[in-house]
C-alpha cells in the first residue's frame, strides 16, 4: 500500500515537473521570440524606446531620406523604396486622376507600399493642405475660411470642425495636414489675411488650439493622432501678416523682439495642446529669412516653447535662405533647426547635398539625429507603424456627409457679421415678400469658397464642388409664400419689396491676393448702382477674405452683412437673413475707412471697430 502511494506521488511529481517545464520553456521561447522582433516594431514598447531603437539601426542614407518631403507628381513608388523617402505631399490642386476618396486612398497606399518595401519598413507620412475642410477633394465639406471662424469665435465649434475635417482627411488615406494658420495679420493688404482668425493674437491662440485638438484629439488620450484623428501643423512661425506693406513673403521691420512675443503666444498654446508639426514662414525678420533663423527655430521654438514634434519648411522655403546658392541654403536652414524639408521637385539634389554636408562636418550628425528622432516620434504617435494603409471603412464612408455639412452651415451662420441694419430691415419676413437677388456671386460655389478650394488659387466655377449657394439657401429658407427672382447683372429689380445684392472678391491665395487697393470691384459698383436707381431697399452681402473699403457706397445700403468666404454651405447665410437664427458674429479685424488707414496701421477711427457686430431682434 505504501509502495503504491509512493509510486503515485513520484508519477505526479514527474508529470508536474514536465508541465512546469513546458510552461517555462514556452514562456522562455515567447520571450526569445519577442526579443527577436526589433523594439521599434513592438507596439507595447514606449514610443521613445521605439524611436531610439530605430534611429540606432539607420544608415545615413536612411536618415536623410526621412528628412525629405517630395511632391506627389515628382516621386514614384520606386523612388520611395530606392531613396527611403519619409514623406509625400499634395500641393494645392495636386490631385490624383480620380479625385475621389478611393482615388486618393489608392494613390497614398501605393506610395506607402514602396516605403514598406525598404530595409526597415519605415512608413511615409502624407501631407495635404486641408485648411478649411479637406479642400482639395471634390465634394468634401468646405468650411468658412479662418477669418469667418474668427467672427464666430466659438471654441466648441472649432473642435467639431477639426474633428469633421480629420475624419474626411482620413477617409482619403491621409494622416497629416498643414493647418491651422496661427498668424495675426496686421496689414489686410496681405493676400493671406483670410487665413488668420483675427488681428488679435488672443483670439488666434484660442481658436487655433481648439482646431488642433479637434484634428488630433486630446494629447493625453490613447487615440491621440490615431483612427479618425490626424497630425496638425501650426503655421507659419513667425511673422505672417506683419510684413512691411503687407507683402507676401516680405520683411518684418516694424516690430521689436518684445512686440513679437505676443504673436508667438498662439504657438505656445498650440504646442501646449499638442501640435506635432510647425511650419516655418517664408517671411524675414529684419532681413533674416526665418528658414535660416537659429534663434527663432532652435532657441525659441524648440527651446523656450518646448516643441517636441518636427519642424517643416514651407514649399521650397529653405532655398530662399541664400538665394542662388542651394548648398548654402540647405546648410544654414538645416543647422537652424528645420527637420523635414518640403522640397517638392529637387529632392534628389537635397539628398546628395546633405550627404556632402555631413561628410565635411558642416552639418553635425547630432543635428541629423535630432531631425530624424522628431519625425519618427510623430510617425509612431500617428499610428503609422501599426496601421500604415487607408482605413477602407472610412474610405467607403467618404466625404461631405450630412452631419459635417450641418456643422459647416452652423459655422456659416455664426460667422455672419451685421454691420448696418436701418429701420430693422433684417430679419426679412418669410411670408408674402417679393425678393430680388442680384449678382453672379449669389449663385456660385467658387466665389463662395475662395482660394484653396479644389485648386490652389481657387476657381470661379459655379459648380466647382458640391454645395448650396446663397441663392439656393434663400429659396430654401424664405418659405413657400415668398417670391424669389434672380438676375446676375441686376436687371429687373423694380417692383420688388427688397433686393439682396451679393458682391465680393474673386478667389485668390498667397501672392496673387496681395492688394494695394481694397476698394470694391467696378463690376460690383455697377451692379449696386443699377439696383440703387430702382429705389428698392438694398441688403448688401459682401463675400471677401478681408474688410474692403466701402465708405463711399455704404450710405446707399439699408443693411450690410460681412459674409466673408462661407464655403459650400451658403444656406447658413439665409438662416440669419430670415431670422431662423440671430446674427451673432463680431468683426475679427478692424474695418478701415480708407486705404490711408491701412497703410498707416491706423485703427483709431475706423469705419467699424474690432469686435463690432449688430444683433437682430
Amino acid at each position: 500500500m505504501v509502495i503504491r502511494k509512493r509510486k503515485k506521488i513520484i508519477t505526479f511529481l514527474l508529470l508536474f515537473t514536465m508541465i512546469v517545464g513546458m510552461v517555462i520553456g514556452g514562456a522562455y521561447n515567447g520571450v526569445m521570440a519577442e526579443e527577436r522582433v526589433p523594439a521599434y516594431k513592438n507596439p507595447n514598447m514606449p514610443i521613445e524606446a521605439r524611436v531610439s531603437d530605430l534611429v540606432s539601426r539607420m544608415t545615413l542614407d536612411e536618415k536623410i531620406g526621412q528628412m525629405v518631403q517630395a511632391e506627389r507628381e515628382a516621386v514614384t513608388r520606386d523612388d520611395i523604396k530606392t531613396y527611403m523617402i519619409g514623406s509625400v505631399l499634395s500641393g494645392g490642386g495636386s490631385v490624383p486622376a480620380q479625385n475621389t476618396p478611393e482615388g486618393w486612398a489608392d494613390t497614398v497606399d501605393n506610395f506607402q507600399k514602396g516605403a514598406l518595401e525598404t530595409r526597415l519598413g519605415i512608413p511615409i507620412i502624407y501631407g495635404v493642405d486641408a485648411v478649411h475642410g479637406h479642400n482639395n477633394v471634390k465634394d468634401a465639406t468646405i468650411f468658412p475660411h479662418n477669418i469667418g471662424l474668427g467672427a464666430a469665435n466659438d471654441r466648441d465649434l472649432m473642435k467639431r470642425i477639426g474633428s469633421a475635417t480629420a475624419e474626411e482627411v482620413r477617409a482619403t488615406g491621409i494622416s497629416y495636414t498643414f493647418a491651422p494658420c496661427l498668424c495675426s495679420p496686421q496689414n489686410i493688404r496681405w493676400g493671406r489675411t483670410y487665413e488668420g482668425y483675427s488681428e488679435d493674437p488672443k483670439v488666434v491662440g484660442k481658436l487655433g488650439s481648439a482646431l488642433i485638438e479637434g484634428l488630433q484629439g486630446h494629447r493625453k488620450d490613447s487615440g491621440f493622432l490615431k483612427g479618425t484623428k490626424i497630425a496638425a501643423t501650426a503655421k507659419h512661425f513667425v511673422g505672417d501678416g506683419l510684413t512691411k506693406n503687407g507683402i507676401d513673403q516680405g520683411n518684418v521691420t516694424e516690430y521689436t523682439d518684445e512686440e513679437l512675443k505676443k504673436f508667438i503666444k498662439p504657438y505656445k498654446e498650440a504646442i501646449k495642446t499638442g501640435a506635432r508639426s510647425v511650419m516655418i514662414t517664408f517671411s524675414s525678420i529684419n532681413g533674416l529669412k526665418t528658414h535660416g533663423d537659429y534663434h527663432m527655430i532652435t532657441e525659441v521654438l524648440k527651446g523656450e516653447l518646448g516643441f517636441t514634434g518636427f519642424v517643416i519648411s514651407d514649399w521650397n522655403g529653405a532655398q530662399q535662405v541664400a538665394p542662388g546658392d542651394f548648398r548654402e541654403s540647405i546648410k544654414r536652414s538645416m543647422n537652424a533647426g528645420i527637420d523635414m524639408f518640403m522640397i517638392p521637385h529637387d529632392w534628389k539634389r537635397f539628398i546628395t547635398t546633405t550627404k556632402d554636408l555631413v561628410a565635411k562636418n558642416e552639418v553635425p550628425m547630432s543635428r541629423i539625429d535630432d531631425a530624424v528622432t522628431r519625425i519618427l516620434r510623430v510617425k509612431f504617435e500617428n499610428g503609422l507603424f501599426e496601421a500604415p494603409f487607408a482605413d477602407r471603412s472610412l474610405v467607403a464612408k467618404g466625404v461631405g456627409s450630412a452631419e459635417h455639412r450641418e456643422i459647416a452651415r452652423e459655422a456659416v451662420r455664426k460667422s455672419q457679421v451685421l454691420l448696418k441694419n436701418d429701420n430693422h430691415i433684417l430679419p426679412l419676413k418669410k411670408d408674402g415678400l417679393n425678393i430680388f437677388v442680384a449678382g453672379k456671386k449669389a449663385d456660385n460655389i467658387g466665389y463662395q469658397s475662395g482660394g484653396w478650394t479644389i485648386s490652389w488659387q481657387g476657381e470661379t466655377k459655379p459648380d466647382l464642388t458640391k454645395g448650396t449657394t446663397i441663392l439656393e439657401g434663400i429659396k430654401e429658407v424664405a418659405g413657400p409664400n415668398t417670391t424669389v427672382d434672380y438676375s446676375q447683372d441686376g436687371t429687373g429689380a423694380e417692383g420688388h419689396d427688397v433686393a439682396i445684392v451679393v458682391i465680393g472678391e474673386p478667389p485668390y491665395a498667397e501672392g496673387a491676393g496681395d492688394r494695394t487697393d481694397l476698394g470694391l470691384l467696378q463690376e460690383d459698383i455697377d451692379l449696386l448702382n443699377k439696383v440703387k436707381t430702382t429705389g428698392v431697399p438694398m441688403v448688401v452681402i459682401l463675400q471677401s477674405g478681408r474688410p474692403m473699403i466701402v465708405t463711399d457706397q455704404i450710405q446707399d445700403w439699408d443693411a450690410f452683412v460681412a459674409a466673408w468666404l462661407p464655403g459650400t454651405e451658403g444656406a447658413g447665410v439665409a438662416d440669419v437673413l430670415f431670422g431662423d437664427y440671430k446674427f451673432s458674429g463680431k468683426l475679427p479685424y478692424t474695418w478701415p475707412r480708407n486705404m490711408e488707414q491701412v497703410n498707416n496701421h491706423d485703427k483709431k477711427n475706423p469705419l467699424f471697430r474690432l469686435g463690432y457686430g449688430l444683433k437682430t431682434r
